[in-house]
């Protein structure tokens, strides 16, 4: 008869089984996921001589702040024989934090010790905003009188000026002219730069525009100045001195009452009364 194969010793692999390779093989795999799970309750048993010195850990908190230590709210095992008591905290600033200490005690041992006190948040606590990177936090507007931005080397929106940008234009004033910009315009770019401005004031559902007239709009206007290159179509100047967006990019479906073509119908003419003389009463 042929002899069984010896069984592999080696621990299971877990990584291999998410990702639905060999994982468990025989037995002696078996026996050892038992065994972790067996740790792992024994890990989460509540130590009671531990849970019971309450005012232990209390003193431990009592020696920071004897103040603003409340009442005991709960206990949570940590591992064997390690337990984390928790207080109210009643710091000013601090609603729903809660002081935690942490006890221990050794193997066959009743003697309970204190591991290590610190102030946590809670459920309900209340939290700093998450800190953001500096990079991160300009907004538009931000920019004031003599700040400088520098522009990332890898930023998405721009493409060097030797290559070809998808928007003739560009291309055309950029070699023609021998303008040597270093970067423009990348075709995410201008659709970031077009999103932004058609979803904003310069857009058709700017409050301006939605009150204007149906058939005032910026594309039919005298005062219209389309942009050149790949945005034409969709985008231009306002060169009307008394409209609002004067000298700022527009939709061609935005308006406003400035309109060239807007006439206000005249009013109804007022009636003037003859003029009446009374000559009745003598002068003074």
């Amino acid at each position: 008869m042929p002899r069984a194969a010896a069984v592999p010793a080696d621990p299971p692999d877990l990584a291999g089984l998410l990702r639905g390779g060999q994982g468990c093989r025989g037995p002696t795999t078996m026996r050892e996921n038992a065994r972790v799970t067996r740790a792992a309750v024994r890990t989460a048993r509540l130590d009671q001589t531990c849970a019971a010195a309450v005012e232990l850990a209390r003193s431990a908190v009592v020696e920071v702040d004897p103040e603003y230590v409340g009442e005991h709210l709960h206990v949570a095992s940590e591992g064997e024989r390690v337990v984390t008591h928790f207080f109210d905290c009643g710091l000013p600033g601090y609603r729903g934090w809660r002081w935690a200490v942490t006890v221990a005690r050794a193997p066959r041992s009743r003697t309970v010790t204190i591991c290590e006190t610190a102030l946590l948040p809670g459920p309900d606590a209340l939290l700093a905003p998450g800190w953001v990177p500096w990079e991160e936090r300009l907004r538009p507007g931000d920019l004031g009188v003599g700040d400088l931005l520098p522009t990332p080397e890898e930023d998405e929106r721009l493409v060097p000026g030797y290559l070809l940008s998808d928007d003739p234009a560009v291309e055309e004033v950029s070699w023609e002219l021998g303008l040597g910009r270093a970067r423009v315009l990348s075709r995410e770019g201008r659709a970031e730069c077009a999103q932004r401005w058609y979803t904003g004031d310069p857009g058709p559902e700017a409050p301006i525009s939605a009150a204007a007239p149906a058939g005032a709009r910026c594309g039919s206007c005298g005062f219209y100045l389309p942009l050149a290159g790949a945005l034409r179509p969709v985008f231009g100047v306002c060169g009307n001195v008394y409209a609002p967006d004067d000298g700022r990019v527009v939709t061609t479906d935005h308006g406003c009452g400035a309109h060239s073509e807007v006439l206000v119908e005249p009013g109804p003419s007022v009636e003037e009364l003859p003029t009446v003389y009374d000559d009745s009463e003598e002068p003074l």
